[in-house]
């Protein structure tokens, strides 16, 4: 994931923290560089449950900022 481009296809999806152990809601199917626009606009609490995946890897959207 860390290597890949911006129009590479992921999922965004949105993980809660519930007490069953969350649910995972897709928000988003697409290029990369839109997911990144559409998680950016998310409020900071909905944020830090954000994920995004490729065909080989998840990352946090907040690490992914980091690196």
């Amino acid at each position: 994931m860390r290597t890949t481009y911006d129009s590479a296809s992921v999922r965004l999806y949105h993980l809660d923290g519930g007490p069953e152990g969350g649910a995972a809601t897709t928000l988003f199917y697409g290029p990369l560089s839109e997911a990144m626009r559409l998680a950016d606009l998310e409020p900071a609490e909905v944020q830090e449950g954000l994920f995004i995946a490729t065909d080989n890897d998840v990352v946090a959207y907040l690490d992914l900022l980091e690196s």
